[in-house]
């Protein structure tokens, strides 16, 4: 950790860490271009944005038959590869990377209990009832997509230990959402559906521990696991305990362990390749002899399996996820309608708007610094060098963008309230709006000033 925290470790930047920051900041300028048309559509023509969004869908077969809205199937179908993916960054990050141990881990770790705990206490203290008293869990999420999006526009000034540190909070706080999920955001459960895909959930664990790489086993059970928990509720799919959950617990047990170590890697090409120059040229030199044709086989496999299916799965579904799963994500539900429809007050900005906003950026700011430097008082963690307090201060407004999980936390605790859900977006909106900016313009001033200072190593 040393070389990342002092900034020169820039050969680091090829590993799988920089993919995902590199994709999902590639992708937030489509998700904001996704999040404009979205709001505009709602505001023009509500009636044709509901409509189109709430049209059914349906797909059946002999052996199971759903139909849902076409927002659920995104919610529940789309994000559960959204959350397949964070599940394999997660136990990635664990396992080999910077959550790995516990010097690397304790910083991003503080700071994300820190940017959830003080934001949740502050939505606590509007003293909300009812239905409005189930959006505490909106202004703990961080926005990957637009944190990152937002951070890179700062361009190389930015120290790697600081976009680390962004990434590892970024992912922490999605643990911590996923479990908000599965523990207070579900309804009355179907506990058979659940036992049998936790049966199914103990296969592919016995699966990957004696490391069966058969991605085509783990996506049939893992299609049927998530089929069960979307039919978990007792009042139809989606009642129940959230189908994003299953993408997670999928994730993993995705085997982490490649079948040709590394070490092995390059002996095994050189071998293939001495195997292959070796063989007697064939007199038709359009056509490969049988020993070269085995000599090839054994480097494409070696090539296939250098990788472990973690990496593999986690690479190829990058794009997609930022690309198009967060893009039609975002245009599904950010509609958010500035003009009033149906019945209700008719207020665009309301106490709840406010709470949400509030907590997201103040919140935040506070939780994420705070719990920071207390790590770092106590002796539990380092601040990077060259990095002020300052500087983390930025960071934490940029944790304060939630955006993204907010709005689908919020679908999930005002799903009944079409009014609340609006109010929530409005406060997401606004919150987020101010919690980039401030975060921006802090960064850029907090960094330059860093840049100006002698290198001084702080605890």
């Amino acid at each position: 950790m040393n070389e990342i925290q002092s900034g020169t470790g820039r050969g680091r930047l090829g590993d799988p860490l920089q993919q995902f920051m590199k994709f999902f900041s590639s992708g937030s300028a489509l998700l904001m271009l996704a999040t404009a048309i979205a709001v505009v559509w709602a505001n023009v023509d509500y009636v044709s944005y509901d409509h189109f969004w709430h049209s059914k869908f349906g797909i059946s077969s002999e052996l199971f038959s759903v139909e849902m809205g076409l927002t659920h199937w995104i919610n529940d179908g789309l994000m559960a590869i959204f959350f397949f993916v964070v599940g394999l960054e997660i136990k990635r990050e664990f396992l080999a990377g910077e959550l790995s141990s516990f010097k690397q881990a304790s910083l991003p770790i503080f700071a994300a209990i820190g940017g959830m705990v003080v934001p949740i206490a502050l939505y606590m203290m509007f003293g909300f009832e009812g239905t409005a008293s189930k959006g505490w869990g909106i202004p703990m999420a961080t926005d990957i997509a637009f944190s990152l999006g937002i951070l890179s526009l700062l361009g190389k000034r930015v120290p790697l230990a600081l976009k680390v540190f962004l990434t590892a909070l970024a992912i922490v706080d999605d643990l911590g959402a996923v479990l908000v999920i599965a523990l207070f955001y579900g309804g009355d459960l179907q506990w058979m559906n659940l036992l049998i895909a936790g049966g199914l959930l103990i296969v592919l664990t016995i699966a990957n521990l004696r490391n069966i790489q058969n991605l085509k086993l783990y996506t049939f059970l893992g299609f049927i696991i998530w089929y069960l928990f979307l039919q978990s509720g007792v009042n139809g799919p989606g009642s129940g305990l959230h189908a994003t959950i299953a993408g997670v617990l999928i994730a993993f047990t995705i085997p982490a362990r490649p079948k040709v170590h590394v070490n092995e890697f390059l002996a095994r090409i050189k071998s293939g390749l001495t195997r292959f120059d070796s063989v007697p040229k064939s007199e038709n030199e359009r056509v490969l002899t049988d020993d070269q044709l085995y000599a090839i086989n054994d480097i494409n496999y070696s090539v296939k399996k250098v990788q472990s299916p973690l990496q593999l799965i986690e690479h190829q579904f990058h794009g997609f996820i930022s690309l198009f799963v967060l893009p039609v994500f975002a245009l599904a539900n950010a509609g958010v309608t500035l003009i009033h429809h149906g019945e209700g007050s008719g207020e665009v900005f309301t106490t709840l708007s406010l709470a949400i906003a509030f907590s997201l950026v103040v919140g935040k700011g506070i939780g994420i610094t705070f719990f920071s430097w207390l790590a770092v008082r106590l002796g539990i963690a380092v601040k990077p060098k060259r990095s002020s307090w300052l500087s983390f201060l930025g960071l934490a407004f940029l944790g304060g963008i939630g955006f993204t999980m907010s709005i689908f936390i919020a679908s999930l605790g005002f799903k009944g309230s079409a009014e609340l859900l609006n109010q929530a977006k409005i406060g997401i909106f606004v919150g987020s709006i101010i919690a980039g900016l401030a975060g921006f313009y802090l960064l850029k001033y907090s960094l330059r000033k860093d840049e100006e200072s002698k290198p001084i190593t702080t605890r």
